[in-house]
């Protein structure tokens, strides 16, 4: 099963606050973009949502939060306040190199202003985003603004995105030498092409889908027994899991686990995130 992280802290709170909804973009930009994802939101008191790191750029227009986000190593935090909407395009971990023009490594944790990358027609797309009343006329604007600015994709950027879709798809995957074996490639090459076309080395692509996979584990209703969980990761022990667990999350995994089943107070605001 290819696994997507959502990355969603603390998801059944979300629920109260937001509604997001994912939707597939244009035909002609499926081989670069994962999906398209929306925002809505209506609160009475501002929210703080946090998301998990992942490798995937994202280009995103919402209030105070438009730009490039390259692929991260730490949470993101956002602030919802008020009532307002929005779109962000989740590109394939390896396909963005093409429009940046340069090594993804100078985009990892860093923002980067849409116009920067996307020139002047971005000021329009931004403006139709904002007075957009439907998902299908977000989609449409910023559909419109990618495939003017498409790239043509070369052969190592599609290795690039063929590596990171092992990954994804196979939990066996859990060193890089594993990786570079699947890809008939040397380690040294792996960790090139990662530096040039995903932004992140190698090893963190393995480990952030691991402890996406992790979190997602832990929220669900029966969480796993932690040392059998580590041990499914490919973790040695539960106490180098646990380490790793706690650096990118904030958290340990137990307390992870108690923070994604808490019980919920006042009235939730209507709406709900969804696939």
């Amino acid at each position: 099963m290819r696994r997507i992280p959502s990355g969603i802290v603390d998801e059944q709170t979300a629920r109260t606050k937001f509604t997001l909804t994912r939707h597939p973009p244009a035909e002609e930009l499926r081989d670069l973009v994962e999906h398209h994802w929306m925002l809505r939101w209506d609160l009475t008191e501002p929210h703080e949502q946090q998301v998990l790191p992942n490798l995937s750029v994202h280009l995103t227009f919402f209030p105070g939060a438009t730009g490039v986000y390259g692929p991260a190593h730490e949470l993101f935090t956002h602030r919802l306040a008020g009532r307002g909407h929005g779109i962000g395009a989740r590109f394939r971990p390896g396909a963005f190199r093409g429009f940046l023009g340069a090594p993804l490594r100078a985009l990892a944790d860093r923002v980067t202003g849409v116009p920067e990358i996307f020139g002047p027609a971005s000021a329009r797309t931004g403006e139709s985003v904002r007075k957009a009343t439907t998902d299908a006329q977000m989609i449409t604007a910023i559909d419109n603004l990618l495939i003017a600015s498409r790239p043509t994709i070369p052969r190592a950027a599609r290795v690039a995105v063929e590596a990171v879709e092992k990954i994804a798809a196979d939990p066996e995957v859990i060193k890089v030498s594993d990786l570079a074996a699947a890809l008939g490639l040397s380690v040294r090459a792996v960790q090139r092409l990662f530096a040039e076309h995903v932004g992140t080395t190698p090893k963190w692509a393995i480990r952030i889908y691991r402890l996406n996979e992790a979190a997602r584990l832990l929220a669900s209703p029966r969480p796993p027994d932690y040392a059998d969980l580590a041990a499914r990761l490919g973790y040695s022990d539960q106490p180098h899991f646990t380490r790793d667990f706690r650096t990118v999350t904030g958290r340990t995994p137990a307390e992870y686990a108690r923070s994604a089943r808490r019980p919920m107070s006042g009235t939730p605001d209507d709406g709900k995130p969804g696939n």
